[in-house]
């Protein structure tokens, strides 16, 4: 059923609420206020209780921020979402193209010297504060942590979630969370360290195997925890804890390594942190926000034994590379996956044609054929359906506004993904609605191209994604042509579709590893008129010696996903016989591996598509 997770807000109600802020900025003596489209947990998907970007300002995109200053409202966004914040924010915001320009560099051009600058501590990581305070240094501008301003005046703010905590089971997880606890605690140990606050939500669920419903999508708990080098975790919580869910933790029968998970409340940590006896906390600046640092910093000037340490979150590099369990689980929900968008691909080459449809019309199909699975727990995002120029919208969502009609002789973009207990996937196609130009198939040919390069590429072990990015986007440049995202980001096991430190992009530094699952994903967009992007996941695996190569060990990808590309939209003159051969190859596979999960009119539809390219 199409529904989307937005608050009430839109370019009207823009004015008021600008003018609310600003009445509440000269009460507490502020020059600026900044707004993140951040929670506490740091998160890229919040509650909409935390939505307060989106409140403020009507942008919805998953990645921006606002500072208000008292004559000018910047709202900062990056490359997918310069289309969409021009129809989504009044003229009292002036959107920033970010990164290229630096919120320290605004600031300093637009506030007087020894200026205040209020934020929310606990909205914003220490790294991201501390980058700031060296940034302002020259102007002597003040960052002040305040209450958070936005919530003195959203009168109608939703409660924050309170929702179950549910068991994920061993034989999904491939590891008992004791297992993990002890291995991270031992790490610990051997690092001189005592205990690691861990911020992150789906770095605590993977660590104790459980998962939640906290935010809409995305399966996981609003928790905070510390690990402690006996093993002992101290879980930070609202959600809703039963004894089932206790007696997973604490269950004797199974010989479990530590004796328990001691729960506190979630406002509980400031009095828990107070009590702290001389220790070593480690602490990842990147994630833990910059109100938990002060708890810290203040009770180590109450006792000078205690030490604050920083260190990347002990969960992030265990979690990012997937066990033989979650892989193999991968595989099965993409093969399931694939059946379902098969029947989907299957159903809108019939309808489509035929006049009527329209880009919600396309959501509610596909959510549908993944709902027959009786495997679906939910989507993985709100699905993206652009049709024509809706899909140069990067991350374009529908809406009862801006529903468009697919028309024939258009594209249509459809990014899309599912959560299921044993994966989470997460799949783009762009289709031709009847004939299309010579544009669109050029176009369309160059990002495959891209995409294959990568599905083909080995490399060294110690290669990063940053290394491998321009390999997407190769044919693209030599055309003159680019995108403005990563070629790819890291998703995870039944958990966040978008998952650190891994990724395909200029950003991504962190070594690819053995296990680590990636979306490639490169595309091309034309303002105005189309949006293409294909996207499978891919995983990290040893790759097969070579005959004479030496003894270096390398690495390449397994593609996990298996559903047809759009042949009307390749031009084979474009290629090299090893990327048809390529193509050949990924059709014949997907015929193979989801042929047997689909019957009928569906299986004919994938044995046609799926024919060798020069048939």
């Amino acid at each position: 059923m199409f529904q989307t997770f937005e608050v009430s807000s839109s370019p009207e109600t823009g004015p008021a609420r600008l003018k609310a802020l600003r009445a509440e900025m000269k009460t507490r003596k502020l020059d600026g206020f900044l707004i993140p489209r951040a929670d506490r947990f740091q998160g890229e998907y919040v509650a909409p209780c935390d939505e307060r970007l989106a409140w403020l300002t009507g942008f919805t995109g998953s990645a921006g921020f606002a500072c208000v200053l008292n004559d000018k409202a910047g709202v900062f966004i990056d490359g997918r979402y310069r289309v969409q914040v021009r129809d989504q924010v009044a003229d009292v915001f002036t959107p920033v193209h970010w990164p290229e320009v630096q919120l320290g560099d605004w600031l300093c051009e637009n506030l007087p010297k020894r200026s205040v600058l209020g934020y929310d501590p606990w909205l914003h990581t220490v790294a991201q504060i501390r980058e700031l305070t060296k940034a302002l240094a020259a102007s002597c501008i003040e960052l002040r942590p305040v209450g958070n301003l936005i919530d003195a005046i959203w009168t109608d703010r939703p409660a924050p979630p309170c929702n179950p905590i549910r068991i994920h089971p061993d034989q999904l997880s491939g590891e008992m969370f004791d297992s993990k606890c002890a291995r991270l605690a031992a790490a610990l140990e051997k690092n001189g360290l005592r205990n690691a606050f861990i911020a992150l939500p789906d770095s605590t669920c993977w660590l104790l195997n459980i998962r939640g419903s906290d935010i809409a999508r995305n399966p996981v708990v609003q928790a905070y925890a510390i690990l402690d080098w006996t093993d002992q975790v101290h879980l930070f919580t609202d959600a809703v804890i039963d004894d089932a869910v206790r007696a997973h933790w604490d269950d004797e029968t199974k010989d479990r390594i530590i004796d328990s998970v001691e729960i506190h409340p979630l406002d509980g940590l400031d009095s828990f942190i107070a009590k702290a006896e001389g220790s070593t906390y480690q602490i990842d600046p990147a994630s833990t926000p910059q109100a938990v640092l002060s708890m810290f910093e203040a009770r180590k000037a109450e006792d000078v034994s205690l030490k604050i340490e920083e260190d990347q979150d002990p969960c992030i590099l265990p979690k990012a590379r997937k066990n033989a369990v979650e892989v193999a689980g991968s595989r099965a929900a993409h093969l399931r996956d694939g059946a379902a968008m098969v029947r989907f691909l299957a159903w809108l080459d019939a309808e489509a044609p035929k006049g009527g449809l329209t880009e919600i019309d396309v959501v509610t199909a596909l959510e549908g054929f993944r709902r027959e699975t009786n495997a679906l727990q939910d989507i993985s995002f709100e699905t993206i359906s652009g049709a024509g120029p809706n899909g140069a919208i990067v991350h374009y969502r529908v809406n009862e506004d801006t529903n468009r009609p697919v028309k024939t002789g258009e594209l249509l973009l459809v990014d899309s993904g599912g959560q299921y207990l044993d994966g989470t996937t997460d799949i783009t196609r762009t289709i031709a609605i009847g004939e299309v130009g010579l544009a669109e198939k050029t176009c369309f040919t160059r990002v495959l191209q891209g995409m294959i390069a990568i599905s083909r590429v080995r490399f060294p072990k110690g290669v990063a994604g940053s290394d491998l990015d321009a390999l997407a986007r190769y044919p693209l440049w030599l055309a003159g042509q680019d995108y403005d995202h990563g070629t790819g980001h890291g998703v995870g096991s039944y958990l966040c579709v978008h998952e650190g430190p891994q990724g395909l992009s200029r950003k991504a530094k962190t070594p690819l590893e053995v296990g680590m699952i990636l979306s490639n994903e490169p595309g091309y967009y034309r303002e105005g008129a189309f949006g293409i992007r294909i996207e499978n996941l891919i995983v990290v695996r040893t790759a097969d010696a070579v005959s004479g190569g030496d003894a270096r060990d390398m690495l390449d990808f397994e593609t996990l996903t298996y559903v047809p590309l759009d042949r009307r939209l390749i031009d084979a003159t474009l290629l090299s016989d090893d990327e048809r051969a390529w193509i050949d190859q990924y059709h014949s596979a997907t015929l193979q591996k989801i042929g047997p999960h689909v019957d009928g009119w569906a299986f004919d539809w994938l044995t046609a598509a799926c024919a060798p390219l020069s048939s």
